[in-house]
């Protein structure tokens, strides 16, 4: 019984080791895209976003940063949070025009081909919101954190 046992353990772990190693390989293509757009880089966390993307996380500048890019090495997003003093005046100026008492609780700024745009997530008492900003200070998108624990 015992050998059964072991044997059986055996096959399982060889088993789980093959598929591991298989799983998910990052391909050479997107960790060269990453290299050429982020060539200081020596540490990469690399998991699947999506069927066709990868996404990278990293250490920056002293900051976490996350890049995303499709299994042909195209280039998506680069995220990274930023401290409030670090967002431009016309931002900040435009979160508090349109949603007077809430407070920034996260900060991250998003690049793509498209552009920059800053994502927040801001907070008055118990309501919570996740917000878009594109860089000429126009709110892109809003979403209600409540809404979320709705569905």
């Amino acid at each position: 019984m015992k050998k059964a046992i072991v044997g059986i353990t055996l096959i399982f772990t060889s088993i789980i080791s093959i598929a591991s190693t298989q799983k998910d390989k990052v391909p050479t293509v997107v960790k060269d895209a990453f290299s050429k757009k982020f060539p200081t880089v020596k540490r990469v966390n690399w998991q699947k976003e999506e069927v066709n993307e990868w996404e990278a996380e990293f250490k920056l500048k002293k900051k976490e940063y996350s890049a995303n890019f499709l299994d042909d090495g195209t280039w998506q997003e680069t995220e990274y949070e930023v401290d409030e003093n670090e967002i431009p005046e016309h931002i900040i100026s435009s979160v508090k025009a349109s949603f007077s008492g809430y407070k920034i609780e996260e900060a991250e700024v998003s690049e793509t081909v498209h552009g920059i745009n800053y994502e927040f997530e801001i907070e008055k008492g118990k309501s919570e919101m996740a917000i878009t900003i594109d860089s000429n200070g126009k709110i892109i998108h809003k979403e209600s954190e409540d809404d979320d624990e709705r569905d």
